[in-house]
């Protein structure tokens, strides 16, 4: 066998493999600004460099134990990268994300040992698999595993919003928020579209998987008061429409789903990569501590609001074409009968909603409320620049392919990378032209713009900010931040239990693992306790089990 044959360069992997690309040289420009005068530089560029060279290793091998090898040495490099954060919680971060993303390799591991009993090879290109035996099922569920913990989504997300706090900005947008979801989903549609025949039951569980994941997800992001924890779980939350995509089984949908996992790596990152800006020039990322940084910041304060309005879903922008594809999809499961899709369909696009909400919170928060005590004198001191235009022009770049994938979304990326990477047709359906909205949108937004000038030139009266007949500056604390919007969600019903249980973790499989293992060893503890004739009673009753089995 030749060494081409281990690899497979179809219109799938180029198409991922540009991007792993480019989004590694973004993010190299990115971190000559924000990790200057760190030490141990070089060896974090030569993670970068090795990260881009597994993430190639993965996109284009057709072996799947050359696939096992380059994807598990991701995880390693995961771990490193995290290493590199200054807050306490690093290493603990770090170890997190290693377990989890580990533990699930292991399971694909085992399905990849399925794979191999069931086809008889490991080129992936050769492989047929029905749904017709248990093995076959478990084998994707395992396969399934993996994917969903290197893309985020739940159960297996705890490690991302973690990450997105306390590792370096450059390494949450360059592996959770972009590699990690181009790698996963696409190895996701490799399962699905070339290696599998899908069944309703198994479309039916990635779509139930997928809405779960969005509207969980985008609740916990209502309430953070972190904007890098906050970016975090929206990171989790886009996950689920990539799922529900590919889990609706036709054209559309799965093009959809794709081309949500390529614009949620442009705005998410997009959305990092400013959030790191602020931080490195306020020296916080605490919403209650930020605010009117729009004055200071405009470059980056634009890029953040164009990448806000893609991700929530807000025309003209690439979101909103990818999640109206994925909305068509579900609704042309409508077809084949049957309701549940339309909880899907409500899952969706309650998440959009929910997403755009939170944002308007973020917002506000961080550019256009009133700056607190603690940033005040940072940003309003004299010769006060913006950001290192190694900081902003990447960003800058990545909102550009939001407005550009949006407004030519069909000419641009679906015709030229997404379509190609399928293996069927795709018939678009609906009346959306995105030149027509983005024609009407304009002059909407001349026509404001032209009220608010002949508005301007009427004599109007200034005064001071203030809230409640409160003078802002004399009264701090009338100060809104906005990191209260919304804390009532925490008191509805139901909700104020689930919040609970969230906080206490009760949904983060790697401390409840944790505390199982614990406990598992606790018990063990107490039985080896030294005492004669407990080890022999406990070895009476293992004979008495033994006995039992072997005289059934």
């Amino acid at each position: 066998m030749t060494l081409l044959q281990y690899l497979k360069f179809d219109d799938l992997s180029v198409f991922i493999g540009l991007f792993v690309v480019i989004f590694t040289l973004l993010i190299g420009q990115y971190s000559f600004g924000y990790m200057n005068k760190r030490k141990g530089l070089v060896r974090y560029y030569l993670y970068i460099i090795l990260t881009m060279v597994a993430s190639l290793g993965v996109v284009f091998s057709n072996n799947l134990i050359l696939f096992i090898v380059f994807w598990g040495f991701l995880g390693l490099l995961l771990y490193l990268l995290i290493s590199f954060g200054q807050k306490k919680s690093t290493s603990y971060t770090a170890k997190k994300s290693f377990i989890i993303i580990g533990g699930t390799d292991a399971f694909m591991i085992l399905g990849i040992a399925l794979l191999w009993q069931l086809s008889g090879t490991m080129q992936m290109d050769r492989m047929n698999i029905f749904f017709d035996t248990k093995k076959a099922i478990f084998a994707y569920l395992c396969l399934a595993a993996g994917v969903f913990a290197k893309a985020g989504a739940m159960p297996f997300h705890t490690w991302v919003p973690d990450t997105a706090e306390d590792a370096p900005t450059p390494v949450t947008a360059f592996l959770p928020a972009s590699l990690d979801k181009l790698l996963g989903i696409y190895f996701l549609a490799r399962m699905s579209l070339h290696i599998f025949h899908m069944n309703i039951a198994m479309n039916t569980f990635l779509m139930a998987v997928g809405s779960i994941t969005i509207v969980a997800a985008v609740m916990m992001a209502l309430i953070q008061h972190d904007l890098k924890r906050l970016l975090g779980y929206h990171a989790v939350s886009q996950v689920g429409y990539m799922i529900l995509g590919i889990g609706t089984g036709n054209p559309i949908g799965i093009a959809g789903g794709l081309f949500h996992m390529l614009n949620h790596a442009i705005y998410k990152s997009c959305l990092f990569l400013s959030g790191g800006a602020v931080e490195k020039k306020s020296g916080t990322t605490d919403l209650d501590k930020l605010g009117g940084l729009a004055k200071v910041m405009p470059i980056i304060f634009m890029t953040f609001l164009i990448a806000a309005l893609a991700i929530s879903g807000v025309p003209p922008f690439n979101g909103f074409a990818s999640k109206w594809m994925v909305y068509q999809g579900i609704i042309e499961l409508g077809s084949r009968g049957g309701y549940f899709w339309i909880v899907w369909l409500v899952a969706a696009m309650f998440g959009s909603a929910l997403t755009l909400a939170s944002f308007m919170k973020l917002i506000h928060a961080v550019f256009l409320g009133q700056p607190s005590q603690d940033i005040a004198p940072t940003i309003q001191e004299p010769g006060s620049e913006e950001t290192d235009i190694n900081m902003w022009m990447p960003s800058a770049t990545l909102a550009f392919l939001c407005v550009l994938f949006g407004v030519f979304a069909y000419r641009v990326p679906l015709k030229n990378f997404i379509f190609p990477s399928l293996p069927y047709e795709v018939k678009i359906l609906g009346i959306w032209d995105s030149g027509m909205a983005t024609l009407l949108i304009v002059i909407g937004l001349f026509f404001g713009l032209l009220i608010y000038l002949l508005g301007s030139q009427f004599k109007s009266r200034t005064t001071d900010v203030f809230i409640g007949g409160e003078d802002i500056e004399k009264h701090p604390d009338m100060r809104l931040s906005g990191t209260d919007f919304y804390n009532s969600i925490q008191k509805m019903g139901g909700l104020e239990k689930i919040y609970r249980m969230a906080d206490k973790k009760a949904f983060d499989i790697y401390e409840v693992g944790t505390k199982m293992t614990f406990g598992f060893n606790s018990m063990l503890r107490y039985i080896h306790n030294g005492v004669l004739s407990t080890y022999l009673s406990w070895c009476l009753l293992g004979m008495i089990i033994l006995f039992l089995i072997l005289l059934r």
